[in-house]
């Protein structure tokens, strides 16, 4: 399935570079303080961080991980899986407050054959849903609309995680 970028399209393609400068973009977001904005950073723990999905699959698409380099649930501590599962719980909340969703999808995959697009971060994603939030587009362009900008959505969320102790 294709997606559809229009609000900040330009913007993505002509300034920001999705190219990673340690080779993992997860850790560039983590590591890039007083770029939280550029890298859709919306907050740190102590162990974990959270973060906008750059192509999210839906408005809100937010993912949490572990601070550490790691690409697997069993290399986790207990802390950090801890925090990771905390953190989680406070993004859904952010969602629920800011977007009002039905419903949400929570999932970590792992391998690639588990639809694992980043093999060697382990994340876990959180996507709010609404009933009916299909329409046309996916059924007959193979296309589907986010329609509010990335910037637009980080500027709603990253205070709100914030006011909740991530920094």
């Amino acid at each position: 399935m294709k997606q559809l970028f229009a609000p900040w399209r330009l913007q993505y393609v002509s300034s920001l570079s999705p190219e990673s400068k340690s080779g993992c973009f997860f850790c560039d977001a983590n590591t890039s303080v007083g770029e939280e904005s550029v890298h859709l950073l919306l907050g740190r723990g102590k162990l974990t961080f959270a973060m906008l999905n750059r192509y999210p699959y839906n408005n809100g698409h937010i993912m949490i991980a572990p601070n550490r380099h790691i690409g697997n649930m069993e290399e986790m501590t207990i802390e950090e899986g801890s925090e990771l599962f905390q953190n989680s719980v406070i993004a859904k909340q952010i969602l629920q407050e800011v977007y009002n969703p039905d419903g949400f999808n929570l999932g970590i995959n792992q391998g690639k054959c588990g639809g694992a697009g980043i093999l060697d971060h382990l994340h876990l994603h959180i996507v709010p849903r609404w009933t009916g939030d299909t329409n046309f587009m996916p059924l007959f362009a193979d296309v589907r609309v986010i329609p509010e900008g990335l910037a637009e959505s980080w500027a709603k969320f990253r205070p709100l995680f914030l006011a909740r102790g991530l920094s």
